[in-house]
């Protein structure tokens, strides 16, 4: 195992094991060693992010992000710079980066949630809800829910402006 491998497993275990300072004190000097390598750029981005330094995160996650990473990161990537460009008040790119994510990885239904978000931010309390009410009648399994499944889905057309033909 090379020593970068080494370091960044270092890193991404102090940080899962609860340890944040210390991951950042091993990733941030990794990065920095190591500007052209997305995964280490990206673990950086994550521990900054996950001690609510928001804004040192975001040039690690957009470097990641320009040098391009496999999956299953780059989904954690988007849903991360996503959700941290709303955190510091960058509204239009947050939507726009997670609009993407949402096209990309319509499974994903936490980013589905992090877009309501933004777009709340946004001034956009209607398309918040509905995308909210999207992710609640897709992933709940409350008869409840399922029950009044049609009338959610009636609901929340009416929030984007959908009327429906007779």
């Amino acid at each position: 195992m090379s020593d970068r491998d080494a370091r960044l497993q270092q890193g991404i275990a102090l940080r899962e094991a609860g340890e944040p300072d210390a991951a950042r004190d091993l990733l941030a000097p990794l990065a920095a060693a190591y500007p052209d390598d997305a995964e280490v750029q990206y673990h950086a981005a994550w521990v900054h992010d996950y001690l609510g330094l928001e804004a040192e995160a975001v040039p690690y996650y957009e470097r990641a992000l320009t040098l391009g990473l496999p999956e299953p990161e780059q989904e954690g990537l988007t849903l991360g710079l996503g959700s941290t460009y709303r955190n510091v008040g960058r509204i239009a790119d947050s939507i726009a980066l997670l609009e993407r994510g949402v096209a990309t990885y319509p499974d994903n239904h936490a980013m589905q949630c992090f877009l309501a978000l933004a777009r709340c931010s946004n001034g956009e309390a209607q398309e918040a809800l509905a995308l909210a009410l999207d992710v609640i009648v897709d992933t709940s399994s409350s008869p409840s829910i399922d029950r009044y499944r049609r009338a959610l889905l009636s609901y929340r057309d009416e929030l984007r402006g959908i009327v429906e033909e007779v």
